[in-house]
C-alpha cells in the first residue's frame, strides 16, 4: 500500500504527518521549529530525521513521496541547502520541497485560489490563482520584516516598556506584565534577560499574549500595538490578492500560525476588514495541521503530477 510523509516546518514547531494512498493520516510527529535562518543546517536535518523516523515507527513502511513544506526555498542558496538535507535523509522517495505557505494553502482552500496570511513567530502572506501564478509578500525574516508577526509584536512591547521607563513614551500596563514574564524586577532587568539568555525569535514571539492580556484590559499602547499588527498583515494579503488579480472573484483569505489563535482580536478584525476590500471574499482560520496540504502534494507527487504556482515575474 503506498504511503507518504507531509511535513511543515515552521519557525516554532515542526509537524509530519504519515498518510495512506486515500490521505487518511496514520501517525503523526512533532518536534522544535526547523527554521533555516533561525537554527542553522544541522539543526535542521536533526529535526526532520527526528520526525520522519517518529512518524514511520516501526511500521514496515516506505515512503512513495515526501513533500515538506519549510520557508526560505523561494530563495535558490537556501533551496539548495534544504533539498541536500532531504535528498540525505529521503529515503529514496520522490521528494517535493516547496514554501511553507504553499502547504498551508494547500490545507486551507485545496487545490483553489487563494491568500494564506500566515503569523506564528515570523509572518508571510501568499496566494495563487485560477491559472497557477503566485505572489507572495513579507516573510523577510525577523531582522528584516515579518510585520504583524508574533516577533514583531513582541518586540514592540518591549520598546514600548523601555520607552516608558525613560519617559518617552506612555505608561504601559505591559511593563508589569513583562517584568512578571521575565521574573526581573525592574525594565533595566529585561537587557539581561534578552541579550544574555540567547533567546530565540520563538520565546519574544510568545510575548504577544502578554500584549493580548493588555490589549484586553484597555491598555491603549496594546491597542496600538495590535492594531499596527492587524494594518501590516492587512496590507501584506491585500498585495497579493492585488498582484494575482483576485480581487472581485470568489476566493478565501486562510489565517493560518500561532498568533491567530494567542490573539484572538487579530482574527475578528482581519475577518471583519478583508472582505469590505475584496467584497467577494470569505476569511476562514485553518483549523487543520498545515502539514495537511503537505500530504495532499505528496500523493500528488507519487504520479509526478504536484502543482507548484510559479511566481509572477513583474
Amino acid at each position: 500500500m503506498i504511503h507518504v510523509l507531509g511535513i511543515d516546518a515552521g519557525g516554532t514547531k515542526t509537524a509530519c504527518q504519515l498518510a495512506d494512498a486515500q490521505g487518511n493520516v496514520v501517525a503523526e510527529a512533532r518536534s522544535t521549529g526547523a527554521n533555516l535562518q533561525a537554527v542553522g543546517e544541522l539543526q535542521v536535518e536533526k529535526v526532520l530525521h527526528e520526525v520522519m523516523e517518529e512518524a514511520l515507527g516501526d511500521r514496515d513502511v516506505i515512503p512513495a513521496a515526501i513533500c515538506l513544506g519549510i520557508a526560505g526555498v523561494d530563495r535558490p542558496d537556501d533551496a539548495a541547502v534544504v533539498r541536500g538535507i532531504m535528498k540525505r535523509i529521503g529515503y529514496k522517495a520522490r521528494i517535493l520541497v516547496v514554501n511553507d505557505a504553499l502547504v498551508a494553502l494547500e490545507a486551507g482552500a485545496p487545490g483553489k485560489p487563494g491568500v494564506v496570511i500566515i503569523s506564528g513567530t515570523g509572518s508571510i502572506s501568499y496566494g495563487r490563482n485560477a491559472q497557477g501564478v503566485a505572489a507572495r509578500s513579507g516573510g523577510w525574516g525577523y531582522v528584516l520584516g515579518d510585520e504583524g508577526s508574533g516577533y514583531w509584536i513582541g518586540r514592540a512591547a518591549l520598546r514600548a516598556v523601555l520607552r516608558a521607563e525613560d519617559r518617552r513614551g506612555q505608561a504601559t500596563a505591559l511593563t508589569q506584565l513583562l517584568l512578571a514574564h521575565f521574573g526581573v524586577d525592574r525594565p533595566q532587568g529585561l537587557i539581561h534577560a534578552v541579550y544574555h539568555s540567547n533567546l530565540k525569535p520563538s520565546a519574544i514571539g510568545a510575548l504577544a499574549q502578554r500584549v493580548h492580556e493588555a490589549f484586553a484590559a484597555g491598555d491603549e499602547v496594546a491597542v496600538g500595538i495590535l492594531r499596527g499588527a492587524a494594518n501590516e498583515l492587512e496590507a501584506s494579503a491585500m498585495s497579493v490578492a492585488r498582484r494575482l488579480d483576485l480581487i472581485g472573484h470568489s476566493f478565501a483569505f486562510i489565517l493560518a500560525g500561532g498568533i491567530f489563535k494567542a490573539v484572538p482580536w487579530l482574527k475578528d478584525e482581519l475577518s471583519r476588514r478583508l472582505p469590505v476590500l475584496a467584497p467577494a471574499s470569505m476569511v476562514r482560520l485553518l483549523e487543520v495541521e498545515p502539514a495537511a496540504g503537505a500530504v495532499r502534494l505528496a500523493l500528488q507527487e507519487v504520479t509526478g503530477q504536484a502543482i507548484v504556482p510559479t511566481y509572477r515575474l513583474e
